[in-house]
């Protein structure tokens, strides 16, 4: 059997072959949105396996191994890494169409160069030969990073973090990408949630606010992006459901907050009047910093209380959620830029309906600022496959201006999923390739080369404003 994982993967044309291998193959990564941990990056993190490296945290794989009925304990239970991967290399081939199964593949030629395709039968000498990678200098957390060509990247963290351990790693001149933060005040948002009293009371130690009214939660958050400001920290970000940020109640969202610090149920008016206000507030403040707003719309989360209840968040129970309102958007963005206030925003639907949406939300704001000033971000979580990516793609071309778009992120807890990246990219150049190949496009390499090195790299870099 040839290399499933092949030169031209993907890429059907000999224009998406130029693309890719003469521009996107050689640029840069710049990973602006993910969830690694800042501390193992600084203690350069040595992994025993690649079951831990591949299986601790990854909810993607986590959902598939329980679709084809493999016990939990071989999930996120006790079981060692070595038998957690052997269950995986069982299901692997069951996985034909999902992504993981070209991103695993991409990952075991990428990092190991293992061109065997993962099942029971191969399992013994893949463990062995990526094993033997991992357990060198050349498998820990910063080799990994840099062997992925990564300049930059962001992670995901609480106003309350004290950044340590990215002042400890801006400090330290060995290690060349930087690894900068990024601003989550999700727990302060969400006023529903019955430990909001508790963390109001550590945003207020963390921010030395003393927190009884919405004016100081607002003071809190201030003296906390300043401090993120201090580390570096150039974006926000923002995960919602399907928020209504039409209502506009200043009294309402006073009386929410009120209710929430005595333990009270709220009003979905009562919450939507919070998130509102604060919103706008927070909106305002990054456009002082300069900073760029990320706002992920429409996940439902924690749809399986059992699974819930056992294991907690974030472990493979969150769903696509209803459409976002278009007057709900349109209000929030509406009334920060009336004030010239709207920041850079990037924009991300988990709902896929909502894409042609999204982008002509986005028109409506732009200005002489940026170019581009707000992006529909690219194919977020359950749409960051093949059709996905595809769609993103034809949407933003169709309906906004695709050479400004600033491209992939990973949004992921793996050092080894850059290949994602390199997913994306021949993705792009197979789309655009394809309008070359049917006289779409004009065969302008060098043109349409550079915008596709600049929505690889160079567009996110400025637009995120690391030279700044």
């Amino acid at each position: 059997m040839k290399s499933f994982i092949s030169e031209d993967f993907l890429l059907t044309t000999e224009a998406a072959r130029r693309l890719y291998h003469e521009h996107a193959e050689r640029m840069p990564i710049f990973d602006y949105h993910c969830h690694l941990n800042p501390k193992e990056i600084y203690d350069n993190k040595q992994f025993a396996d690649i079951g831990e490296a591949w299986l601790a945290g990854d909810h993607y794989k986590w959902r598939v191994m329980r679709a084809n009925a493999v016990p939990e304990k071989y999930v996120t239970g006790e079981a060692s890494y070595r038998e957690k991967f052997d269950r995986f290399a069982a299901v692997m081939p069951t996985l034909i169409g999902n992504p993981i199964y070209h991103w695993s593949h991409l990952e075991l030629k990428r990092f190991f160069g293992i061109d065997e395709l993962l099942n029971t039968q191969t399992a013994d000498q893949i463990w062995d030969r990526a094993n033997s990678k991992l357990q060198s200098a050349q498998g820990t957390a910063r080799a990994l990073i840099a062997e992925s060509n990564v300049r930059a990247l962001c992670t995901t963290d609480d106003p309350i973090d004290d950044l340590q351990y990215h002042r400890l790693l801006a400090q330290d001149q060995s290690f060349h990408t930087k690894v900068l933060p990024t601003f989550r005040p999700e727990k302060a948002l969400n006023i529903a949630d019955p430990n909001y009293p508790a963390y109001m009371q550590k945003l207020g130690a963390a921010a030395n606010v003393y927190i009884r009214t919405i004016d100081d939660v607002k003071q809190a958050l201030s003296n906390r992006i300043d401090y993120f400001a201090s580390c570096g920290c150039r974006l926000s970000d923002h995960s919602f459901g399907s928020p209504d940020f039409t209502v506009w109640d200043e009294s309402a969202a006073e009386e929410a907050m009120q209710k929430a610090l005595k333990g009270e149920a709220l009003l979905d008016y009562e919450v939507a009047a919070y998130q509102s206000f604060l919103m706008d507030f927070l909106g305002e403040q990054y456009s002082n910093h300069g900073w760029t707003m990320q706002l992920h719309i429409g996940a439902i989360r924690n749809l399986n209380t059992k699974l819930y209840r056992a294991l907690g968040a974030d472990v493979g129970g969150d769903a696509i959620g209803d459409v976002v309102s278009a007057a709900s958007l349109a209000a929030l963005l509406d009334r920060m830029a009336v004030r010239d206030k709207l920041p850079k925003t990037i924009l991300y639907t988990l709902n896929a309906a909502d894409n042609d949406k999204l982008i002509a939300a986005a028109g409506c704001f732009q200005d002489e600022s940026t170019a581009g000033k707000v992006q529909f971000g690219s194919a977020w979580w359950f749409n960051d496959h093949y059709d996905g990516m595809t769609a993103q793609i034809k949407s933003l071309a169709n309906i906004g201006v695709l050479s400004r778009f600033v491209g992939m992120l990973t949004d992921s807890r793996s050092f080894l999923s850059y290949p994602r990246h390199e997913y994306f990219r021949r993705i792009l150049c197979e789309v655009v390739g394809g309008w070359i190949d049917r006289g779409m496009a004009p065969e302008d390499y060098d043109g349409i080369g550079q915008m596709i090195e600049d929505i690889c790299f160079n567009n996110v870099w400025n637009y995120i404003g690391l030279d700044a």
